[in-house]
């Protein structure tokens, strides 16, 4: 069945809340506040969250669980401790330089730094080396409590399959996010719910082999209403 709709909001408000009536609240960022995140954030790169989790308890353990202390520890010391994420020494800079970004220009003070206006902040976030745009989003929206919508590679393939994603231009990341920007008021909780529901879907259902016979989406989604034609027009399947 082919699902109208009048407008690309009401689309992108329609899979929030059939996603959210099938998966319920996700409860995002784990962790307790907004240093976790930060943390996280970096070490999540291209890493399974249960790796990431054992480097968290290293960091832990081993009195490395400031900015302070992330900043007075060599980039040796910290990329052994971080192992388990993977791409340790890559991560071990990255969270150095952001420690000494709060360090050196707020004091350590992790609210402070988090605590300018949500543009000139995400441009701030950006300029720290090793923090590119989804890594920065993830920081605003869950660290800071901004609404700047995360796009991950899970939210791509949903929107692509959907057919609601944006034109083939060069900056990809802007164009995605602007979708959502566009369509949806400007909540953060909203987004923080919103890309925790994307990315359950994606793991769940419309993995690299999509189930669309099972997907919540199949009624609103280009790729499930051809999948069902198809499985329709088999002899004996309905």
């Amino acid at each position: 069945m082919n699902v109208e709709h009048e407008t690309q909001d009401s689309l992108l408000l329609d899979i929030y809340e059939r996603l959210y009536a099938t998966y319920g609240p996700q409860g995002w960022w784990p962790g307790d506040g907004p240093f976790d995140v930060v943390v996280g954030a970096i070490l999540t790169q291209a890493a399974a969250w249960g790796n990431v989790e054992k480097a968290i308890s290293r960091m832990k353990a081993l009195n490395c669980w400031s900015f302070e202390a992330i900043h007075a520890r060599s980039e040796a010391e910290l990329a052994e401790i971080i192992r388990p994420s993977g791409y340790f020494n890559a991560k071990a800079r990255k969270l150095k330089a952001f420690a000494a970004h709060v360090c050196q220009r707020y004091g350590g003070s992790l609210p402070t730094a988090l605590s300018g206006e949500t543009g000139k902040l995400r441009r701030e976030l950006l300029s720290i080396y090793g923090i590119g745009p989804e890594t920065a989003d993830d920081i605003l929206v869950y660290a800071a409590g901004r609404p700047s919508f995360v796009i991950d590679a899970y939210t791509r393939r949903i929107l692509d399959r959907a057919g609601v994603s944006p034109g083939r231009r060069q900056d990809r990341y802007h164009e995605y996010q602007a979708l959502f920007h566009a369509s949806l008021p400007a909540d953060a909780a909203l987004f923080n719910e919103y890309h925790a529901l994307l990315d359950r879907h994606a793991k769940d259902t419309c993995s690299r082999v999509p189930r669309c016979g099972e997907c919540c989406l199949r009624e609103l989604c280009t790729t499930g209403r051809a999948a069902e034609g198809a499985l329709a027009g088999r002899p004996g399947l309905v």
